[in-house]
């Protein structure tokens, strides 16, 4: 009966033998990634949103009469001062209403003096008992009535004076003039037409939309309460630096429902009139200062609900830490929750770290990770 165990050929057993190791050295190395620790810093945060400039004050000019535009007395786009000479509307009719109401004047006066004489002459008649008491009385009503028709003479001097002065139509403030809506030899009508538009641009108006949770943090600051004016820092898109300074001097009494946002406004100087209505700006608002954490923005990863990083354990096990970021300092992420001082974040070759798997960390040199 031949035996269940088949007789093993020795040259085989070397060559398994010789094979195990070599399969293990086959194996790779875990993969290599640059890692780092949050660098600690004492900073100022700000808050950054996006930010449309706007007016600080917007005048539609129109007539306040009716009339023939005479004459245009500024050029389109020009700046003007509170006062300046605008538009002239022909003037002569109510010059003419002018020169009517203070005849009308003469004549009242006229007939309130008579009155007056017939009271001086009446009342010594009456003491003497040669004229009956009720001519005197109306003498004296006549005396009223002529006093009434003076005042209202002068009223409607008054109201033709107010008319003439409003043939010249002046700037109500200062700003920059858009262009002439009409020319001299159009007619106008009091109220109804659009002669030109007027924007005060210094200062100007930096109008932007800041979160819930922005606003609760501004809040619990003490930012928002009534007369608090913080700081903000305004710039353009071609600009690098936060020169232009103002001051946050509004903002709205509820949250808009739609949007979940609130409406905040800023108001800066602009001497130089460069700050123009319509343009778009980065606006920052000072948050708090404190020490924090910073980050290469490079090192964070987003999945479908947050943000993360990937960490390296002492053993090189990569680990997967979510964050809450706040803003960019020094072109480095602030790391407000999720990481200690300790951890060594992943700043290069993520793609090559999966979370529960093993890397080799390589340290990164200083200039990387402050990168």
């Amino acid at each position: 009966m031949p035996s269940p165990f088949r007789k093993i050929n020795p040259l085989a057993l070397g060559l398994l033998a010789l094979a195990l190791p070599l399969a293990a050295a086959a194996q790779p190395a875990p993969p290599a990634v640059t890692v780092a620790e949050p660098l600690r810093r004492q900073v100022t945060e700000w808050d950054e949103h996006i930010a449309r400039l706007e007016p600080s004050a917007r005048v539609e000019l129109r007539p306040r009469i009716s009339g023939q535009v005479q004459k245009v007395h500024f050029r389109d786009g020009q700046v003007v001062r509170e006062g300046d000479l605008l538009f002239t509307i022909d003037q002569r009719p109510f010059a003419i209403a002018v020169e009517a109401a203070r005849a009308e004047i003469a004549r009242a006066q006229a007939k309130l003096d008579l009155a007056r004489q017939d009271i001086d002459r009446t009342a010594p008649l009456v003491r003497d008992r040669i004229a009956p008491q009720a001519q005197l009385d109306t003498r004296r009503a006549a005396q009223r009535e002529a006093e009434g028709q003076l005042a209202a003479a002068q009223a409607q001097l008054r109201q033709a004076e107010l008319e003439l002065s409003w043939t010249e139509v002046r700037a109500p403030q200062p700003g920059r003039a858009s262009d002439r809506r009409v020319d001299a030899g159009n007619l106008v009508q009091a109220g109804g037409t659009l002669l030109t538009t007027i924007l005060t641009l210094d200062p100007i108006y930096a109008v932007f939309d800041m979160s819930e949770a922005d606003y609760l943090r501004l809040a619990r600051q003490g930012v928002t309460r009534p007369g608090a004016s913080p700081a903000v820092q305004l710039r353009l898109a071609d600009e690098t630096g936060w020169a232009r300074e103002g001051r946050l001097d509004f903002i709205d009494s509820a949250l808009e429902g739609r949007s979940g946002t609130l409406r905040a406004r800023a108001q800066l100087a602009n001497a130089d009139l460069l700050l123009a209505p319509g343009l778009f700006a980065r606006l920052r608002l000072r948050a708090g200062e404190g020490e924090v954490l910073l980050i290469p923005d490079a090192a964070i990863a987003a999945d479908q609900a947050s943000r993360m990083v990937l960490t390296v354990a002492q053993d090189g096990t990569v680990q997967a830490r979510p964050v809450t970021l706040g803003p960019v300092v020094d072109g480095l992420r602030v790391v407000r929750q999720g990481l200690s001082p300790e951890d060594r974040v992943i700043v290069a070759g993520q793609h090559l770290a999966r979370p529960g798997a093993r890397v080799t960390a390589e340290v990164a040199p200083a200039r990387l990770a402050a990168r």
